[in-house]
């Protein structure tokens, strides 16, 4: 009969290797591209629809002050502030239907 011992240190890193890693500046570039939809008068959802074009628009102009800020690619950059409009248009979408 062979005993297995546990390693809890090495159980404890693998857990906290597998989480998904937050990109760099998701959160400001969240709060920048609801600002955006706020201020500019260009909401990311019309009638319980996804404007794309509005969505763009907010990601790019996120993504320059991600650059800047963060001193990302600009293919990198997009991304996070593709993701954070498109999370922020969600939740605009669930809070217009409640």
């Amino acid at each position: 009969m062979s005993r297995r011992t546990v390693s809890w240190n090495t159980l404890s890193r693998s857990l906290h290797d597998s989480r998904p890693k937050i990109p760099a500046g998701l959160l400001s570039a969240r709060a920048q591209i609801q600002g955006f939809a706020r201020f500019q008068r260009r909401p990311l959802v019309v009638a319980g629809k996804f404007d794309r074009s509005a969505i763009m628009a907010a990601a790019a102009v996120a993504a320059t002050g991600l650059q800047e800020r963060y001193g990302l690619t600009r293919v990198a950059a997009l991304s996070t502030a593709l993701k954070a409009a498109w999370q922020s248009a969600k939740m605009a979408r669930a809070a217009a239907a409640h």
